[in-house]
């Protein structure tokens, strides 16, 4: 999932770090830590006040044992207010078979419900939906902790509550009982970007998906941007889920932040996102510019590209960042083709891919005025993915003179490709499959 990291910005209040993704079958319970890795400290208090703010000033209904109770969410009728009895009819009592994922925040379960109402329903009849449960034992006690990761559930309510768009998680749902807080989203089956990436044993996904991902994902940024005026801030391939069809569609908005207005570049704000994707001059100065995202959809696209991690402490020092050890290599086609994903083989476009690799560059510059927009950066995708693999030649027993036949393509891999390409996939320990 990446490291959540978090730092304060301009105040004397303790950072914070978003709550851990959920991942398939891998539990994340942490101890938040600030960016310079000790411990936070601090009051619950002043903690809460900081995550109210960032969830749009938006109090959430918090456990006693988290804190004291706030004014409830927004009422928004297009979701439906789900009674804790029907969602455990739907889980099954959430069941430990139904887990689809876990997570310091709580888990995530498959349940079922009827199309049109909503009402649960049996097993593999109806409609499947992922159910999002806080739990009170998260953060291993520390209790302000569950608290943040409440607002930030209510702040994806606040938000996904009103917005609608098909590269977007569509949120059904909510339920707030019994000290629980619950969401109940569409199921997406493919999973999340990041599994299909990483995750070990996993079918390497064909350059053709992999470039409609990236246009999937890009359309979503573009309509936050452009449509809504704001800024994701944590965008990533563990918040890029897939549908039956590999349509993307972007997920966890509760770190989404308004952007600039009057006229400002930038809005100034505490430092919270995951190493590795965060861009650079946000970590340095709580800088957020909607270029800021343009960064993360680089290094997403550098992760499609490599099929390397953004970060990964299992690598050398020299490439424990992606960006850092690849960029050399982005400029000049032959470099480029020593770092592309084994998995591809070479069942892809040599000049789509560099010219994808150029889009990384651009995306990547130091300076986020020099960062193309998103809407740049799908026009070039969608040009990108025009361009189509020439036919093998009929020369060369069959063979074109820059190609192989697939079969032979891993063995071309191995003895050119990048030592830090795992020969068997894998996934770091750090690293797990995100749900929701």
């Amino acid at each position: 999932m990446g490291i959540c990291f978090g730092a304060p910005v301009n105040h004397s209040s303790a950072s914070t770090t978003k709550p851990a993704t959920l991942g398939k079958g891998v539990s994340t319970k942490k101890v938040p830590r600030n960016i310079s890795g000790k411990r936070s400290t601090g009051g619950t208090t002043e903690r809460r006040k900081n995550y109210t703010e960032a969830a749009g000033g938006v109090a959430l209904p918090l456990p006693p044992a988290a804190a004291a109770t706030a004014a409830p969410i927004e009422c928004i009728p297009k979701l439906k207010e789900f009674t804790l009895a029907d969602l455990k009819k739907c889980t099954r009592d959430f069941r430990p078979d139904t887990i689809l994922g876990e997570g310091g925040f709580g888990r995530v379960f498959k349940g079922w419900v009827d199309p049109v109402t909503y009402a649960p329903s049996k097993v593999g009849v109806g409609l499947a939906v992922a159910v999002k449960k806080s739990s009170e034992d998260s953060y291993q006690g520390h209790q302000e902790w569950q608290a943040i990761g409440l607002v930030y559930m209510q702040a994806e309510v606040n938000f996904l509550g009103k917005c609608h768009h098909p590269n977007l998680v569509r949120l059904l749902g909510h339920c707030c009982e019994e000290s629980q807080f619950l969401l109940v989203y569409e199921y997406m089956p493919k999973g999340s970007l990041e599994g299909h990436l990483f995750r070990k044993g996993q079918e390497p996904l064909p350059w053709e998906i992999r470039l409609k991902i990236a246009i999937g994902a890009a359309r979503g940024l573009v309509f936050l941007h452009t449509s809504e005026k704001v800024i994701y801030r944590d965008f990533k391939a563990s918040n890029i889920l897939l549908d039956p069809a590999y349509n993307a569609k972007l997920s966890d908005f509760g770190l989404v932040k308004t952007g600039p207005m009057n006229g400002n570049s930038h809005v100034t704000t505490r430092i919270i996102g995951t190493q590795g994707y965060a861009a650079p001059e946000y970590v340095a100065t709580g800088h957020l510019y909607v270029k800021s995202d343009v960064y993360g959809f680089g290094v997403v696209l550098l992760e499609m590209l490599t099929g390397l991690q953004a970060v990964d402490s299992n690598r050398p020092s020299c490439a424990y960042s992606l960006v850092d050890w690849a960029r050399p290599s982005l400029h000049k086609k032959k470099l480029l083709k020593n770092i592309m994903d084994p998995g591809l083989g070479e069942e892809y476009s040599l000049t789509g891919a560099f010219q994808a690799a150029e889009l990384i560059l651009k995306c990547l510059e130091p300076d986020p005025k020099s960062r193309p927009s998103m809407e740049e950066v799908l026009t070039v995708l969608e040009k990108i993915n025009e361009i189509k693999k020439k036919p093998k030649s009929t020369k060369s027993n069959g063979r074109g003179h820059d190609q192989e036949p697939y079969s032979s393509a891993h063995n071309h891999h191995s003895s050119n490709r990048s030592p830090y390409h795992q020969k068997n996939g894998g996934v770091s320990a750090s690293s797990q499959h995100r749900v929701y």
